[in-house]
């Protein structure tokens, strides 16, 4: 199997971890030889009620008894992608009250630029530096990080790039400005949270020259950061949600979602002015509405709260310099990428899942699922000071 991994499937990398897998369940990973591994990474922040939840599963089977794909999105009514919608709309702030599903987060990112140009009749888009929203085309021009972008020039063009949390960056945004887009907790960069009331003020200067406000919570978002979304705990509302990831726990999936004035401005001059097949997929849409309804129903998010406090109480090391993000969404920095490589590599295989972000290199991820449990969280942190106590020793620091 690991032969025809590297034969016939395309990679990403040079160093796939390649591990074979056997099946997942709860906060597990187990591979070929039932070698357990504890998941502190949660498919990159997708699996958000962690691998095989009943009521996710069930959610899918019962309406794969009913019909899968049916007709292109948008032309026929499907009853979880409605109550999805509507669900949705009920628990973030107006006018937020639209949401046009799709089927990954940059397909989503896609279609807020595009709904920016339409609305504005502008061209001008203003990104942050170190940003990632997405590797299509579009996603990729307001990419803040040149490095990966270089090869695939020419992009977009009218696109300028602020840095995170500078107020007086905001003066890039103009009255020639379509939409602005940023992380509400940048993910590649390091998981680094707004500070200073700098969405607030993003949000006036928008407003001032009539931008509109992109926020991509497609990492923050669904409860990881102790609120459905990560705007929430900042003070202000966005005119476009961009999602994905943990929007279904482990489906593929993405939305956009804006006020109903401004959404509506897509599907006529020109008609068709977003499409996709399988946006809206009711099989996909039912594992979405059940993720949300474990949402909004239980305490799930508040816990993460907790959990977050019980994830800084343990994991204290000298290599550990500080401990960035916020909720389930955090990230141990080391003084040295190459000693958070060998973190993460010595905790596999100890069995504990960790992973790498995006353009900061010391950075650990740590994103578990939200249904991860004290037991869990101490059991990885140990396993985490292990490897960092061992690391410490190797290189005699």
């Amino acid at each position: 199997m690991k032969e025809d991994f590297y034969k016939y499937q395309a990679q990403t990398s040079p160093n796939p971890l390649a591990m074979e897998i056997s099946h997942a369940k709860g906060s597990y990973i187990y591979d070929k030889n039932n070698k357990a591994y504890l998941d502190f990474v949660a498919g990159v922040s997708a699996c958000t009620l962690g691998h095989q939840h009943p009521g996710v599963n069930q959610a899918i089977k019962d309406q794969l008894d009913k019909y899968s794909h049916v007709m292109v999105y948008g032309e026929y009514i499907q009853e979880p992608s409605v109550e999805f919608c509507r669900l949705l709309a009920e628990n973030i702030p107006a006018p937020l009250n639209k949401t046009y599903l799709v089927n990954s987060g940059t397909e989503a990112t896609e279609g807020a630029l595009k709904l920016a140009k339409r609305v504005t009749g502008r061209s001008h888009l203003v990104s942050c530096f170190n940003a990632y929203h997405g590797n299509t085309m579009g996603s990729m021009s307001v990419m803040g990080f040149e490095e990966r972008k270089r090869a695939f020039r020419p992009l977009l063009p009218d696109v300028d790039f602020i840095n995170f949390n500078s107020v007086e960056d905001l003066q890039k945004i103009t009255t020639k400005t379509a939409g602005v887009i940023l992380e509400t907790i940048q993910g590649g960069a390091g998981f680094v949270e707004p500070f200073d009331g700098f969405l607030t003020k993003v949000r006036e200067r928008c407003t001032e020259v009539g931008a509109l406000m992109i926020v991509d919570e497609i990492q923050p978002g669904f409860g990881r950061t102790g609120k459905l979304f990560g705007f929430q705990n900042y003070d202000v509302v966005p005119d476009v949600i961009v999602m994905g990831k943990g929007m279904a726990s482990g489906m593929p999936v993405g939305a956009f979602t804006a006020s109903d004035t401004h959404m509506d401005m897509l599907y006529d001059n020109p008609k068709f002015g977003h499409i996709t097949t399988f946006g809206g997929h009711p099989v996909i849409a039912a594992a979405s509405l059940a993720t949300l309804k474990e949402l909004v129903e239980t305490d799930i998010m508040a816990q993460t709260l907790e959990k977050e406090k019980l994830f800084r109480e343990l994991l204290v090391h000298p290599l550990i310099e500080e401990i960035r993000g916020r909720g389930l969404m955090i990230a141990p920095m080391t003084p040295s990428a190459d000693i958070t490589n060998r973190v993460i590599m010595k905790c596999q295989d100890k069995g504990l899942i960790l992973f790498w972000l995006l353009f900061e290199g010391k950075a650990i991820r740590i994103t578990p699922p939200l249904t991860v449990s004290e037991t869990e969280i101490k059991e990885g942190c140990a396993i985490i000071i292990e490897a960092l106590n061992e690391v410490q020793k190797e290189l005699g620091l």
